[in-house]
């Protein structure tokens, strides 16, 4: 999924630059260019020669590109003077010939930066800003040791900033470094690691201790937190429930997004609460918001608080509404929701109790059900999804798709003629649900990428579509696993094509 992994719901609307793709990549005839141009002919040859490498994967009409294309430059022509030299290059995967590669770097949108090592037998995300200075500090950092040694206070001073871990040993070696420095390897992009002999270098914390134990330092709650088990995966999930505040704050605070995109990106339940910050009971919301963050923390659910007043795209893709502030929304699987409307202070505790001993039902949301359904291809919603799909004794091809996704635009007017081609049969439906405006009951769908297509027959059976989109393909595949009736007033398979359907599945928009 895109990049499945940053916040679902805010859309951000950007201005294309107007000048020319190719007046920001290029240089002056005179001045030289310190990001080498790469392509398929001489990308692998390049990529082998250095031990790190650093590649925009870009387009030349992408707004993100032109912005980032001074930065990138500047940046690089102050690498080249570092010791050793770190190379960065860009490759253009619009063009026919390079789009193999961005198959291969599983290129998702642009630009996509990647930071390739050992002669590209490894890749990691670049994860750092995308201004000149923040790309030289970022990369220096990933061009050194995943953990880098603390052996004075200065040095402490000089590294421990944010989110910091440092594991603390009597003596660099055995399994418990071993396991520590790995893990810092594999975290790298995401977390700044270092390690040291002496706690007593370090700002905060018992400094008698010997080790080994991990010390994570922040700048919200506690500070500092430490850790003794070195079992990886548990010291991973210590790193990523740890290095987020208790609580989230949800706002436009551009020091605060890092923390945003974390909260977002777990795998916990996320628990949210908009309330009207300016209201007499917001401090009494927030503070037992907290005491039940406190109770349930290590539980997997992680916390987040924002002030409707500026959170109203978040409401809006929530399908809630100003009136229903203060609002408790949980979300589980990225999908599924539960929520509790114009929640009062003494309400929280209880209601968070409920959900997690599963008495909370799920909430679903829901256009309006169309006054009006009489197009070929009808409308489902999330109110009529059992009328129209579960009780109507039919077989139904439902599509799931959202008004964005290109792969849906392109399938609409052929699903169009399907339905055509089946006006005259009373026992098969055509229809359609928007995915990102109606919810899906758990247990009900499977929606992974739009868009997805499923043949619900008339006796329950469901099938999954993932033949070619044509009309031929698609009518044939209804005719296989439809329930028939004893007689049918028009077949379509006698005037259609008696296609098969592919093996290959064809691709769909991510979520």
């Amino acid at each position: 999924m895109a990049s499945s992994h940053f916040i679902r719901f805010s859309v951000l609307v950007f201005v294309l630059l107007s000048a020319s793709f190719n007046e920001i990549y290029a240089d002056k005839a005179e001045a030289k260019e310190f990001v080498l141009t790469l392509d398929h002919s001489n990308f692998s040859d390049v990529v082998a020669k250095h031990d790190f490498i650093v590649v925009e994967f870009y387009a030349p009409w992408c707004g993100h590109c032109m912005k980032l294309a001074p930065e990138y430059e500047k940046a690089a022509s102050i690498l080249s003077s570092h010791d050793p030299p770190i190379v960065l290059a860009k490759i253009d995967v619009n063009e026919e010939s390079n789009r193999g590669l961005a198959g291969q770097f599983e290129i998702r949108g642009f630009p996509t930066i990647k930071i390739l090592r050992n002669g590209g037998k490894s890749s990691q995300d670049y994860k750092g800003p995308r201004e000149a200075d923040g790309i030289v500090d970022y990369l220096k950092q990933q061009n050194g040791p995943a953990s880098a040694e603390i052996k004075s206070a200065e040095d402490a001073s000089n590294l421990i900033k944010d989110v910091f871990i440092v594991g603390i040993f009597p003596k660099l070696s055995g399994e418990e470094f071993d396991n520590y420095i790995a893990l810092a390897e594999k975290l790298r992009s995401d977390y700044a690691f270092g390690h040291t002999l002496d706690a007593k270098l370090l700002p905060r914390g018992e400094t008698s201790v010997s080790g080994p134990i991990v010390r994570l330092f922040k700048p919200f709650d506690e500070l500092f937190v430490d850790f003794k088990d070195f079992d990886v995966a548990k010291l991973e999930k210590f790193i990523e429930e740890s290095s987020i505040p208790l609580v989230t704050v949800f706002d436009n605070d551009p020091n605060n997004q890092i923390y945003l995109s974390k909260f977002f990106s777990t795998s916990n339940d996320k628990a949210m609460l908009f309330l009207n910050y300016t209201t007499e009971a917001a401090e009494a919301l927030k503070s037992k918001y907290r005491e039940v963050a406190e109770q349930y923390k290590g539980e997997g659910i992680s916390f987040l608080i924002g002030d409707s007043q500026s959170s109203e795209a978040a409401l809006k893709y929530f399908g809630l509404k100003e009136d229903q502030v203060p609002v408790i929304l949980v979300q589980r699987n990225d999908r599924f929701k539960y929520v509790k409307f114009n929640v009062e202070p003494e309400q929280i505790a209880p209601w968070m109790k409920d959900y997690k001993n599963g008495n909370v039902p799920q909430y679903i949301k829901s256009e309006p059900i169309p006054e009006s359904n009489d197009e070929p291809v009808k409308v489902v919603v999330a109110d009529s999804l059992q009328d129209v799909v579960y009780k109507s004794g039919k077989n139904v091809l439902l599509e799931f798709y959202s008004p964005w996704c290109g792969h849906c635009k392109k399938l609409a007017p052929i699903l169009e003629e399907v339905a055509v081609s089946y006006e005259s049969d009373p026992d098969v439906v055509i229809a359609k649900f928007d995915a990102s405006a109606n919810d899906i009951a758990n247990g009900e769908f499977e929606v992974e990428g739009y868009p997805t297509v499923y043949l619900r027959t008339a006796s329950g059976k469901l099938v999954d579509y993932n033949g070619d989109r044509t009309k031929e393909d698609i009518i044939n595949f209804i005719e296989i696993n439809r329930d028939k009736t004893e007689q049918v007033d028009s077949d379509p398979k006698d005037t259609e094509a008696d296609s098969k359907p592919k093996d290959s599945k064809p691709a769909k928009d991510e979520l």
